[in-house]
């Protein structure tokens, strides 16, 4: 099961509200051609900040290692390690750069491919604007099955843990 993270874009001149085809889903994990493409990946999605960082590292790093007289395996090495490392945090670039531009999260679903997510979330969102047609805006929308379920927290007159008396010294 993957996790997706719910972008909704900012409104339109025109546009009295979102539009759902413009939604982007992203997901959590590890992506390959980031890792794979790592320059290419960044300019397919438009992470300009991004590309202008990785060139400024990817350069000083190459540059450091050659004044060390590293050998090339090592400079090789290093170089995959960072097409590793935005591998890893392709998903959090993207998110941050959509934030940036104004986009809003608006939910978070888990589902095994991006079609079931697209499903899960529009389902529950369509769910919950029409149920909640007066305060449209008034509410954040979640994808999650539990939407509007009230959490009860209950005080405990037990501590669990270390310690098991409620204000007992350490």
């Amino acid at each position: 099961m993957s996790i997706y993270t719910v972008y909704e874009p900012p409104l339109k001149a025109h546009e009295s509200a979102p539009n759902p085809e413009r939604f982007v889903f992203v997901r959590d994990g590890f992506s390959f051609w980031a890792f794979l493409l790592t320059p290419w990946w960044m300019l397919r999605h438009r992470l300009w900040l991004a590309l202008i960082g990785y060139v400024i590292v990817a350069t000083a790093l190459l540059v450091a290692l050659r004044l060390v007289g590293a050998s090339t395996g090592v400079t090789i090495t290093a170089g995959a390690l960072l097409s590793l490392l935005i591998g890893f945090e392709a998903a959090t670039l993207r998110r941050f750069t959509l934030s940036r531009r104004g986009w809003r999260n608006v939910g978070i679903v888990v589902a095994d491919d991006l079609e079931s997510a697209e499903r899960r979330f529009f389902d529950a969102w369509v769910h919950k604007t029409w149920a909640d047609q007066s305060s449209f805006d008034a509410a954040p929308r979640a994808s999650s099955p539990a939407v509007g379920v009230a959490m009860a927290r209950r005080p405990s007159s037990e501590v669990i843990g270390l310690f098991p008396q409620p204000g007992a010294p350490r």
